[in-house]
């Protein structure tokens, strides 16, 4: 069953001196303003496209790692998974790295190495960003 799931944001003004409300409508769990030098500056309490892009990787990337290492036997007893969206202005997103330390008890760290590259190429979030270079760093703890 397809699922469909639903941000709004609000946007007033213009792009350098503008701001705007980006809302998580599906979950209802928040508004988080958002402006252009949260975006390309710092982030002074906004959100950016870029962050919440990250959160959307992380989540997906630790899911589809958690299923993998799980459905070869090996199941995670905890993942802490990071993800890096670099932004340039005038260039865009410029690339992603995803840093993820597992405890998987029974893998040696050649495994979770393949797994976690797996799950990197396979996630759909990564899926859906093929035309940014995504790079991973796999440890165990």
């Amino acid at each position: 069953m397809a699922t469909t799931r639903t941000a709004h944001t609000a946007w007033e003004g213009p792009l350098l001196t503008g701001s705007g409300e980006v809302t998580l409508a599906s979950s209802g769990i928040g508004t988080y303003p958002v402006s252009w030098p949260s975006r390309a500056e710092q982030a002074n309490g906004k959100t950016s496209p870029e962050e919440l892009i990250a959160a959307a990787h992380s989540a997906c990337f630790s899911m589809a790692l958690s299923h993998g290492l799980a459905g070869a036997g090996n199941p995670p007893t905890k993942l802490d998974t990071k993800a890096d969206v670099t932004f340039q202005p005038g260039e865009g997103i410029t690339g992603i790295h995803l840093t993820v330390v597992g405890e998987v008890p029974g893998l040696d760290a050649e495994g979770f190495q393949a797994a976690a590259e797996d799950a990197k190429k396979n996630c759909p979030v990564s899926q859906a960003l093929t035309g940014t270079t995504i790079t991973l760093t796999a440890s165990l703890a």
